[in-house]
């Protein structure tokens, strides 16, 4: 369905959305669900190594790794595992799930500003998506990877599907929150960090297929911040006028940018990596509240935004006179006795808005219990 809103109350002026897709948009963890798919005792894989790039990024930090690089380090054993790009293609249509009122939002925010996806995860999930969302996937912003750009010879097969199985049945490593160095971690983590070291920066690195690891570049919290900033400055928009929700560690420097700059940082059913640097927090079951900001923001910029948020109720909403008939009619069928939570966040706030967060994320991600 699309929906006339340009018209004499809704001056026409520049002013850009950008949205992360996993969480704000879809419900999948996409790397995930295909090497759960594709790779023998796959779930319990990818788990370790996520908790070992964890380790990496955030308590070693590792120069050259980042948030989003278990993108990376998965490549050599899915392609051991027969993934083809129209395999990774066929399994992300396949499994794709859509954030309830995703696919209105955004048909809904096109028709009035300039919209933009930025995203970690593989080209072959993010034109899943844009397809399903009726959404240019020139406007997409994501990891670009192609599967079939090298073949492998059997022994290397064997070698990496045996690596994989020694890597599952590692134990998970225990990230303590206080961890600032390796020497945080037991003994034992220590050891399972050591090994994947040895097979990472050792055993694999003259593999054929370790090109894979070594040049493919996940888009993490850097390329996303740099990708706001190059999309406003080549439609000759400043950042105040720019609109960002994101929900996860890799949209952290994409919504302090865009908070600092004066536009609209928001988190939608974001983690505490995400609520630290926005400014408004979508706790939600339904994408409904992101349009209806996006709209406000389009009439009224950050400030409208905010003053919005102060009453944020059916009938103040109503009365103001920022939200299209259409919006305000949904929103009040899907929620009839007030709309979806939307909170500006502060630091006395947060532990609080943390939680019921943490909440929404996990019933609308169904996220895997790690």
């Amino acid at each position: 369905m699309e929906f006339d809103l340009i018209d004499e109350a809704m001056p026409f002026e520049g002013k850009i959305f950008i949205s992360d897709l996993q969480g704000p948009i879809t419900c999948n963890d996409n790397a995930f669900e295909v090497t759960s798919h594709l790779v023998e005792n796959g779930a319990r894989f990818y788990q370790v190594l996520s908790r070992y790039e964890d380790v990496l990024s955030n308590v070693i930090r590792k120069d050259g790794v980042k948030a989003g690089d278990t993108l990376r380090l998965i490549l050599p054993f899915l392609k051991a595992y027969g993934a083809t790009d129209s395999e990774l293609l066929r399994l992300s249509k396949k499994d794709l799930k859509m954030v309830p009122g995703a696919v209105k939002t955004m048909r809904y925010v096109q028709e009035f500003m300039s919209s933009f996806v930025v995203s970690t995860s593989y080209e072959h999930y993010v034109g899943a998506a844009c397809d399903e969302l009726g959404f240019p996937f020139e406007n997409a912003f994501c990891t670009r990877l192609s599967m079939d750009m090298l073949e492998i010879d059997d022994w290397e097969v064997q070698t990496l599907r045996n690596l994989s199985q020694e890597i599952a049945h590692m134990p998970l490593i225990t990230v303590p929150a206080t961890a600032r160095s390796i020497r945080d971690l037991s003994a034992d983590d220590r050891l399972i960090v050591r090994r994947l070291e040895e097979i990472f920066c050792t055993e694999i690195t003259d593999m054929s297929s370790y090109q894979l690891t070594s040049q493919v570049n996940p888009v993490g919290a850097d390329e996303k911040a740099t990708s706001v900033v190059e999309i406003c400055k080549r439609l000759s928009v400043p950042l105040e006028d720019c609109m960002y929700v994101g929900d996860g560690v890799t949209d952290s420097r994409a919504l302090q940018v865009v908070r600092r700059s004066g536009g609209l940082a928001v988190s939608f059913n974001g983690n505490v990596h995400a609520l630290r640097e926005a400014e408004l927090a979508i706790l939600s079951d339904n994408t409904i509240a992101t349009s209806m900001l996006a709209e406000i923001f389009y009439r009224g910029g950050r400030d409208g935004a905010l003053e919005a948020v102060g009453e944020w109720d059916h009938d103040t909403l109503r009365r103001s006179g920022a939200v299209h008939d259409y919006l305000l009619r949904e929103c009040a069928r899907l929620y009839p006795e007030r709309p979806p939570m939307v909170r500006r966040i502060s630091k006395d706030d947060l532990p609080d808005i943390s939680s019921k967060s943490a909440a929404f994320r996990s019933q609308v991600r169904c996220e895997p219990a790690i």
